[in-house]
């Protein structure tokens, strides 16, 4: 059943506690004609709460982190990985690093906070920071890596007397002392007051016993003029040798908070209402330790956090709608529990402080329930059926009014093409694109291109074509681009032209500008490195995101590669990992950790340029790309191509086969992408795969790759001169042996 048409964005920029919880309200009761869109720098959010466990090793990574990709599945959010750098009220949109921005109807600003670096002179240089709290995980485990052989003293300084300081010089030394053996490790915390400012005189006596009974020392009143590459220089003269410094103090902005034009608080974050909009635009809203609400003045602490997900996520639907905001009042008081470290902890309220091994426990209690929710699968279905009931006449302008009124009798045929107006717009944003012998192209639109093919130069020729498989309409279009140009590659070729067939799903007008210009732009960005220009092309309304091109490349014919030329004693050589297709056919289930899908991401936005180059100068003898077919069906058809079809056969070393993170352990719980059973009819072209059935990355043969690598025979005196790597050797073919034989 087709999903509502798309009226409004939503979208929310950081993956704080409270828009992990929006995430889930929108995805268990969804509001039809809503598109909800989470914008993360980080794949995985940590939860503040739970970071000094993991830093004491109470915790594993996995365990204090939620997988955002995870959830977005789940709950059916699109989620883009970038990081925001700004916001254009005027244009509403999300400026973002390194691609273009992306627009809003509504916005939510959860990005958190980070220490006052700037305010210690050398801290930006020498410390570690630990906000952002998602850099600090893999700071700290490769700290950890570091210093575990660590020979002599060992000497650690934490910046920052609040409860993350405190806990963290607690974490620290329980966890360096239970590794670093042949370390002499001693912790110091300093702080420029009081260490836990504003809490019970109680939980301050506790932690300075366990301070004292531990050995860390406790430097209060004890401001930090500076820090050097090995030192910490006090104020009051001493200085402290250091081999690191983590710096917990007061929070502060991000610098692009200012040039929003929002209006900001004393300490440079957001101003908002009682009803978490800010107090400048009543289109954006502002949580967590980004913002400051004037009427409620609270620390920044996770708890508060936590607290404003269930008022954010009704009041952002109360603004789409166009109904009045409640307001929210946090509590004046709260329970603090702070970890010791050891398997302790200390709670405090009000004037009282308890502490006890059952301490940590009921808090691990707590953030362990906390996360559950986040981390494991929703107990119930989504409501799949209100995804594809009719939107709120509410959420409607003029013009939607319009798609609403035709959206069950949309024409096909050119009825169903995108609109002059969209399409002239997408174009003028995206400008013209150019290179040598293009006679006819998008900066000067006719019926049809023109190029021209220079004097001893062939004209190559190829097309691709799929629907999305992604949220993210930039990635896609880039991940279409390099997809459809591996052809070109693969015959020696250079990329010269393309023509795009794009497809975007029916919504009102603007969005459907934003879709298709984010589509466009992604491939542009590859068409552009890789020196074809994009000259035309053909745009139309389908049930879901579909994009293809007919790409032209130009190559000396004495120079092309062939898919077959495959001769005894070459060593065949793969360019890029393996697993795409596993890895995307779990992203669809929920089931692939976010880590896994960003990593096989960033390998299929690798051009193939340098490696096509770097193949013609070793003297390659054959080539052709890993897509669709996967490894064992292309390399059967460089088998078949190469003399009658019965000369050569492979011996194929399953061991060496390079693999994405997480594949295997995807295809070890059943997990497959639908092409595979298609592809395994191959199987009977391979000597010994009984012998290794077992063998765990035997799935990898039939898994089908989008923008796959290179696959060629190189001269074996050539295969180490470029970076590949070899999976196998060309050898002649004898009578009763298979094409392909595993080793």
């Amino acid at each position: 059943m087709q999903a509502a048409p798309l009226l409004k964005d939503l979208v929310l920029v950081g993956g704080g506690h409270a828009h992990v919880h929006v995430l889930k309200s929108f995805g268990m009761t969804p509001m039809p004609g809503v598109r909800l869109t989470l914008i993360g720098r980080d794949i995985e959010t940590p939860y503040s709460g739970m970071i000094p466990g993991f830093v004491a090793g109470q915790y594993s990574f996995d365990e204090c982190h939620i997988d955002l990709a995870r959830l977005a599945a789940w709950t059916g959010a699109r989620l883009i990985q970038a990081e925001a750098v700004g916001v254009d009220r005027a244009a509403r949109q999300v400026l973002l690093k390194d691609r273009p921005p992306v627009s809003y109807d509504f916005l939510s600003i959860d990005v958190g906070s980070s220490p006052s670096v700037e305010a210690i002179a050398g801290a930006a240089e020498h410390a570690t920071p630990v906000k952002p709290i998602a850099e600090l995980g893999r700071r700290w485990l490769g700290f950890l890596e570091r210093v575990k052989d660590w020979q002599g003293t060992l000497s650690i300084a934490v910046i920052g007397g609040g409860a993350g300081g405190v806990e963290l010089a607690l974490a620290i030394d329980h966890r360096l002392r239970a590794i670093a053996h042949n370390a002499e490790v001693t912790v110091t915390l300093a702080t420029k007051g009081e260490i836990l400012s504003g809490q019970a005189a109680a939980a301050r006596q506790k932690i300075r016993r366990l301070f004292k009974d531990r050995g860390i020392r406790l430097l209060e009143n004890s401001p930090v003029a500076r820090l050097d590459a090995d030192a910490v220089q006090l104020e009051g003269g001493e200085r402290l040798i250091v081999d690191d410094t983590f710096v917990v103090t007061e929070a502060s902005a991000a610098k692009w908070f200012a040039g929003t034009g929002l209006a900001l608080d004393a300490r440079g974050f957001f101003a908002v209402e009682p009803t978490l909009c800010t107090t400048t635009d009543d289109r954006i809203f502002a949580v967590g330790d980004c913002a400051g609400v004037a009427a409620h003045p609270r620390p920044k602490a996770g708890v508060f956090a936590v607290r404003q997900g269930p008022p954010l996520a009704d009041n952002l639907r109360r603004a789409l709608l166009g109904r009045p905001l409640k307001a929210f009042t946090p509590q004046s008081r709260y329970l603090s529990i702070l970890g010791t470290g050891d398997g302790h902890a200390v709670a405090t309220r009000s004037g009282w402080a308890i502490e006890g091994a059952w301490v940590w426990r009921w808090k691990d209690h707590i953030d362990r329930k906390w996360m559950r929710m986040y981390r494991e699968p929703p107990a119930q279905p989504m409501d799949m059926a209100a995804r594809t009931a009719p939107p709120d006449p509410a959420l409607a302008d003029a013009e939607a009014r319009r798609l609403l009124a035709d959206i069950g009798m949309r024409c096909g045929g050119c009825g169903a093409k995108v609109g002059a107006g969209v399409l002239t717009r997408v174009l003028a944003r995206l400008g013209p694109s150019s290179t040598q012998g293009v006679t006819i192209g998008l900066d000067a639109p006719d019926d049809a291109a023109m190029i021209e093919v220079p004097q001893g130069r062939a004209l190559v020729q190829s097309v691709d074509f799929f629907r999305t498989f992604i949220d993210d309409p930039f990635v896609f279009g880039e991940v279409a681009a390099i997809h459809a140009l591996g052809d070109v590659w693969a015959m020696g070729a250079q990329p010269h032209s393309a023509l795009a067939v794009a497809v975007v799903p029916a919504a009102a007008e603007r969005l459907m500008e934003e879709d298709l210009f984010q589509l466009l732009s992604g491939a542009r960005s590859v068409l552009d490195r890789a020196g074809c220009a994009l000259i035309g092309g053909h745009s139309g309304e389908g049930p879901e995101a579909a994009l293809g091109f007919s790409v032209n490349g130009l190559v000396d014919p004495a120079r092309a590669l062939r898919k077959g030329g495959l001769q005894p004693g070459d060593k065949l050589v793969l360019t890029k990992k393996l697993g795409t297709g596993v890895i995307f056919a779990a992203a669809m289930r929920g089931a692939a950790r976010g880590r896994w899908i960003a990593a096989a991401l960033a390998s299929m936005r690798t051009l193939s340029d340098k490696a096509a180059a770097a193949l013609l100068a070793a003297g390659a003898h054959a080539c052709t790309d890993v897509t669709g077919f996967g490894l064992a069906g292309h390399l059967a058809e460089m088998i078949r191509a190469t003399g009658r079809g019965d000369e050569v056969s492979v011996d194929l070393d399953l061991d060496a086969l390079p693999v994405l993170d997480g594949a295997v352990e995807l295809f070890a719980q059943g997990l497959a992408s639908s092409l595979q059973p298609e592809n395994l009819r191959a199987r009977h072209l391979i000597d010994g795969i009984d012998r290794v059935a077992s063998h765990p990355k035997l799935p990898l043969l039939f898994d089908p790759q989008t923008a796959g690598g290179l696959l060629a025979a190189v001269p074996a005196a050539a295969a180490k001169s470029f970076d590949g790597v070899v999976i196998g050797e060309v050898r002649a073919r004898t009578e009763g042996r298979s094409f392909i034989h595993l080793v």
